[in-house]
């Protein structure tokens, strides 16, 4: 019997021991992906810089950072274009966007970007004020301060789409007034409400979620799992790949953009947000869409928010085009900004 059981500890000695060589030939080895990625390369556009940049104050009083581009060729705008990110992203997630939209003639538009409270260089919120609700008025503000007149199309990622239907939920006489286009790239109304729909990743019902939520709560721990974040980068480096995108032959760079602006996000942060995930159903506010036309876009590759949630929005907007972008993942802006921009193009050409 003793002999059995120390052949037994052997063999899972030997287990242990191959899985730790292992996890270092993949650190190694994403650190060299990453070594080789630290700056995008030259057929990718560089960031253009703002024109303007500012802060406009929340109805708290939380700073949130806003910038604006105009039309690169100096030419009239016609529209402008508000651009609204998603979970622990920021402004950068446009890169592309910013890029094609300021070249744009038919329309010409006029950008407006900014950071979510807590986000990017927008003020930190106190946890009570990291709701979708909260998020919705923020853009009431944004809004109103860089667009006080003239018309206006709202493009909003992920969570960026949900803070459009809060905005719409409280205040739908401003579509019907003002925004006269909107686009729903990787989003939800919300995981309830419609039976049938797969749960997304940071449903409620993700049984890690509440544990999280927990562990934020408790300050040394957050401040742990902040340090071990930073230990096992190359991990999340590569969860960032498997989580973001659809195609794991996707340029590093574009990872590492991505997981640079998580990475600026803390973990306490992350999870101040995380039970309005649960809570968010705004299937009723829809309704204060049907005077602004509407783009929705989805993916089968999201492994974060399904394509059933995009077709289950544009079920309830009767001015919608429903688009199935294709060989991408969460971040499609960011994966197939060719196929995303075009569609962009064409709604802001239908709103002019």
């Amino acid at each position: 019997m003793r002999s059995a059981g120390r052949v037994a500890a052997g063999v899972l000695g030997a287990a242990a021991a191959g899985a730790a060589v292992a996890a270092v030939v993949h650190h190694n080895h994403i650190g060299k992906v990453r070594e080789d990625a630290v700056d995008l390369p030259h057929e990718l556009p560089s960031p253009l810089p703002p024109d303007r940049e500012y802060t406009v104050l929340a109805d708290d009083g939380v700073a949130l950072s806003v910038e604006e581009l105009d039309p690169a060729d100096g030419g009239a705008p016609e529209l402008t274009v508000v651009l609204i990110h998603g979970y622990t992203l920021d402004r950068r997630a446009w890169l592309f966007q910013r890029h094609e939209l300021a070249h744009a003639t038919a329309p010409r538009v006029r950008q407006v970007l900014y950071d979510h409270r807590s986000h990017g260089r927008s003020g930190r919120s106190p946890r009570a004020a990291c709701t979708i609700e909260q998020l919705g008025r923020d853009l009431h503000a944004v809004v109103q301060a860089a667009a006080p007149e003239g018309r206006v199309v709202l493009i909003g990622h992920s969570l960026g789409g949900m803070t459009i239907m809060s905005l719409a939920e409280h205040d739908p006489g401003l579509f019907a007034e003002r925004i006269c286009g909107v686009a729903f790239l990787n989003t939800s109304a919300g995981d309830i409400g419609r039976s049938g729909l797969p749960r997304p990743f940071l449903s409620r019902r993700n049984p890690a979620i509440p544990v999280a939520r927990q562990l934020s709560r408790w300050e040394p721990s957050a401040r742990v799992i902040d340090r071990g974040r930073e230990a096992s980068r190359n991990l999340i480096w590569s969860m960032t790949r498997a989580l973001s995108f659809g195609d794991e032959s996707v340029h590093p760079a574009l990872v590492e953009l991505v997981y640079m602006m998580i990475r600026a996000t803390s973990f306490e942060i992350m999870t101040d947000f995380l039970e309005e995930f649960g809570r968010h159903n705004r299937y009723a506010a829809l309704a204060g869409l049907k005077h602004a036309k509407a783009l929705v876009l989805g993916t089968d590759g999201d492994r974060m928010i399904q394509y059933q949630h995009s077709e289950a929005i544009a079920a309830l907007l009767p001015n919608a085009d429903l688009v199935q972008i294709p060989a991408s993942g969460h971040v499609m802006m960011l994966e197939q900004p060719k196929l995303v921009n075009e569609h962009l193009l064409g709604l802001l050409s239908r709103c002019a």
